[in-house]
């Protein structure tokens, strides 16, 4: 990429984004963000419980990434956030209208595995489905790159490098 953009990495729970963000961040020179950071308590309660968000309690968490993408804008960065429908990437990039994402995807059989296997982290398989459920896929006329996430983390950051530097052409 020839001049430092924020890179949104998105997708499902499961398929990476924490894992790959960082590695992401440090191929590109720029700062990371971890998504989960910008949920307010009661957000993190209700996913621990297995109950989806709803619109209205995402709203926020998207301001706030939003908030922290804008502030970054010229400098470069990259943020974590599931950003499952438009609506949810477009109040993003109403803050920072200049976002890419990268769309991590995978088999939900290998995303469930890999959630099955994590520790520490408050978001139960249970709500997979309703993440699959939820999900819509990058369109045509959004900036930015799916990403297949087989493989290792190092394989997966460099399908992501070559497809953010091949947008960039």
């Amino acid at each position: 990429m020839t001049t430092p953009h924020v890179v949104v990495v998105m997708g499902v729970a499961g398929t990476g984004k924490t894992t790959i963000g960082p590695l992401l961040a440090n191929r590109l020179g720029v700062p990371y963000a971890e998504g989960d950071d910008f949920h307010p308590e009661a957000n993190i309660a209700k996913m621990t419980a297995g109950t989806p968000l709803t619109d209205e309690d995402r709203w926020p968490w998207l301001e706030a990434i939003g908030a922290w993408a804008h502030g970054r804008t010229g400098l470069g960065g990259v943020v974590s956030s599931s950003a499952l429908k438009r609506a949810y990437r477009d109040r993003i990039r109403s803050a920072a209208p200049d976002v890419v994402f990268v769309h991590l995807t995978g088999d939900r059989t290998l995303i469930e595995d890999r959630m099955a296997h994590r520790k520490g982290h408050f978001m139960p398989t249970a709500l997979l489905d309703s993440q699959f459920g939820t999900l819509q896929p990058l369109q045509a006329d959004e900036t930015g790159v799916a990403v297949d996430v087989t493989g290792s983390p190092d394989e997966i950051t460099e399908r992501a490098v070559t497809a953010l530097r091949d947008l960039a052409r």
